[in-house]
């Protein structure tokens, strides 16, 4: 299989819309059913073998758990509950609103038993609209979001590589069913105190120091998939220091800056996988040197952090 195949943003928009949604609907299961965890790393999605799963959640009386996975090779949405009971159902052919009734009723046939406190998207245009009435998303083309999900694990592979790196604090590899991206964030270990304005999910995913590095497929701010890093709060003079490999650029968005590395530019290039290693790296180095991070006790070179097996000892 190619490494990092194209997805541009503008043949498969239609069906990313529609299955961001789907995303959603999901995520809003497993924010209801997980223990809340810091930075809200209780409600990502992880890669599987097939698609993505939510990983089990805990059942309501506490004495068994379910999970839910989306099947991106045969299409299915599956439900799973520790009793042995699974239902699942075909992604294609959906709204979001038969996708919303069907998960609920897939989940009811397993006996789990879920309240949604706001069943709408999130952060998304139609965020006024419940999903139960969305009948305008409903594009599936099989190709492309069989794609989305090779680009994720393809991506997911790098971005562990990375983290190995770090010895500190550091989130998951997990894939937000909010902005649709997929990262990794590093965690230097200083709280950050929030203005009272800022929202509560702001609040908590930034309540700490952080170098966070991703990559996402485009949305009609920036139409097309990239890697990106950044850092919160932004050391000052970070936009200015230079970023590897040359064609990647800082741009700014939402009041700060963005390190971005567009897609089609590395998967051109001779070492696709080093490019993006070197990338997240230069961000990284920049950022945490501003910042004063312990750049050095925090570094594990190969995943090593033993000083014996660091030193080639057994």
């Amino acid at each position: 299989m190619e490494l990092f195949p194209p997805i541009p943003l503008s043949r498969w928009q239609d069906s990313k819309a529609t299955v961001h949604r789907f995303a959603q609907v999901v995520g809003k299961v497993r924010l209801a059913g997980s223990v809340r965890r810091n930075h809200w790393w209780n409600v990502p999605y992880y890669l599987t073998g097939r698609g993505i799963t939510t990983r089990p959640m805990a059942t309501a009386d506490g004495g068994g758990s379910f999970c839910v996975d989306f099947d991106f090779v045969d299409h299915r949405l599956v439900v799973c509950s520790s009793d042995g009971r699974r239902v699942s159902f075909p992604l294609t052919g959906q709204s979001v609103a038969s996708f919303y009734h069907r998960t609920l009723d897939a989940l009811t046939a397993v006996g789990v038993s879920v309240s949604l406190a706001h069943p709408h998207p999130f952060d998304l245009p139609d965020a006024g609209r419940p999903f139960a009435e969305d009948t305008e998303h409903a594009a599936y083309d099989p190709f492309w979001v069989n794609r989305y999900w090779q680009v994720l694990g393809q991506v997911n592979l790098v971005l562990e590589e990375f983290a190995a790196r770090f010895c500190g604090k550091i989130s998951p590899v997990h894939h937000f069913w909010h902005t649709f991206d997929i990262a990794v964030t590093r965690f230097s270990g200083r709280a950050i105190d929030q203005p009272a304005s800022v929202d509560p999910v702001t609040r908590e995913a930034y309540s700490r120091e952080v170098i966070s590095s991703g990559f996402w497929f485009g949305d009609d701010t920036f139409p097309g998939p990239a890697f990106y890093s950044y850092a919160a709060p932004e050391p000052a003079g970070l936009a200015d220091r230079p970023l590897s490999p040359g064609t990647a650029r800082w741009v700014e968005r939402s009041g700060s800056h963005l390190a971005v590395l567009d897609y089609d530019d590395v998967r051109g290039g001779e070492d696709p996988r080093a490019a993006v290693l070197d990338f997240y790296e230069s961000v990284y180095a920049s950022a945490a040197r501003l910042a004063d991070w312990n750049i050095g006790g925090e570094a594990s070179p190969g995943g090593i952090t033993d000083p014996v097996a660091a030193r080639g000892g057994g």
